[in-house]
């Protein structure tokens, strides 16, 4: 399945599920919206998690990521199903030079916390992240972006290099568009307009 045959039948998952709710919302940021994206019961769903990871793992393997991570807890769900999809589906390619076959590279994933906790190691970036590795940073919405902006401002501390930025839903909000400024590519599977029409995005 194409990307775009993946989003537009994730959106009608999403319908399907009640992930898409209209009426009176504060966000997470405080502004007020006339509809609420519940992304957590698309990536917590079999079949929303498998169209996202798809997804989202194709693109994080043409960008040349060797990991995956984003903020939680939206990011975890997504995350896990990327990790596990990345050592069931590795397609084969013929190393140039030597002609042999190799496997493409598994992904692992990472999530950044909120804060510190007071006990274990008190670290904000969990999971096998090294320094050096290239990340693919992820949420299932951006608004304003903060929580993505944080994962990504945290992964670049750690010593690693952010190579794509993902989402499910891109509120339009100006998160995607901070995004951009900092030159990093972003990509979202759905947009919304000013009216609160959520539609499959063009790219």
């Amino acid at each position: 399945m194409d990307r775009r045959k993946a989003a537009e039948r994730l959106l009608e998952r999403a319908k399907e599920l009640g992930a898409l709710k209209f009426g009176d919302f504060t966000l997470s940021s405080g502004q007020k919206s006339t509809y609420y994206f519940d992304g957590r019961l698309l990536s917590l769903d079999p079949e929303g998690a498998d169209l996202i990871s798809s997804v989202f793992l194709d693109i994080a393997r043409q960008a040349g990521a060797e990991a995956v991570g984003g903020p939680a807890v939206a990011a975890v769900p997504i995350v896990g199903a990327i990790t596990m999809r990345s050592r069931r589906d590795r397609p084969q390619a013929t190393s140039a030079g030597s002609g042999r076959t190799v496997m493409a590279q598994e992904l692992a994933g990472t999530f950044v916390r909120s804060d510190v906790k007071g006990h274990g190691t008190r670290q904000l970036i969990e999971g096998p992240l090294r320094p050096g590795m290239k990340v693919a940073v992820l949420d299932d919405t951006v608004s304003t972006g903060a929580s993505l902006l944080t994962a990504i401002d945290e992964i670049q501390k750690f010593g690693c290099q952010v190579v794509v930025t993902l989402c499910v839903l891109d509120r339009r909000q100006g998160g995607s568009d901070e995004v951009r400024r900092r030159g990093l590519p972003f990509v979202a599977l759905w947009e919304a307009d000013a009216d609160g029409n959520i539609n499959v995005a063009a790219g």
